[in-house]
């Protein structure tokens, strides 16, 4: 809360510099407020009197959006996105989705790699997704191994932090 927004009757006030300035009114610390042409935040509501600081004019709105923006950037989880791969890929096609891959992953999204299988193409489907995780060792890291099952051959790559 700032400025007039703060409704308790006795503030325990902080300086511009972090210096303890006591227990005061709201109406005094208002005015020592405007005096020093600065805003008067409040810290907490939960405790009596409230902690209140002196904050250099338009900062506490800044400070504000500043703590917004990177609990955001934090807070953002990267989708997951699935590609898919055949089990006889030509080189090129490889090269191209490599390339894909490695924009999704330095985007910040996981990546779920999956190849259809078709008869006995089993083991070229694992080894074509164990050369994959090795031309992606840079930039992802795979989140557990590769799951061969009927169909398909599934592996999901993480971005590196």
């Amino acid at each position: 809360m700032l400025n007039e927004k703060i409704k308790a009757s006795e503030l325990e006030v902080t300086g511009l510099q972090g210096e303890s300035l006591g227990v005061m009114s709201r109406e005094d610390a208002l005015a020592l407020a405007k005096r020093h042409h600065a805003d008067l935040l409040c810290l907490s509501l939960m405790s009596s009197p409230p902690p209140c600081k002196l904050v250099p004019k338009g900062m506490a709105n800044q400070t504000k959006q500043q703590d917004k923006r990177k609990s955001e950037g934090e807070a953002r989880i990267g989708k997951l996105k699935e590609i898919r791969l055949s089990a006889n890929i030509e080189q090129h096609d490889f090269e191209t989705k490599q390339r894909q891959i490695s924009k999704l992953l330095d985007g910040g999204d996981a990546v779920q790699l999956v190849v259809r299988i078709k008869g006995n193409e089993g083991p070229a489907a694992k080894e074509l997704l164990e050369r994959m995780l090795t031309a992606l060792a840079g930039v992802g890291a795979k989140e557990s191994g590769i799951q061969l099952s009927g169909k398909q051959a599934a592996v999901r790559v993480n971005p590196l932090s």
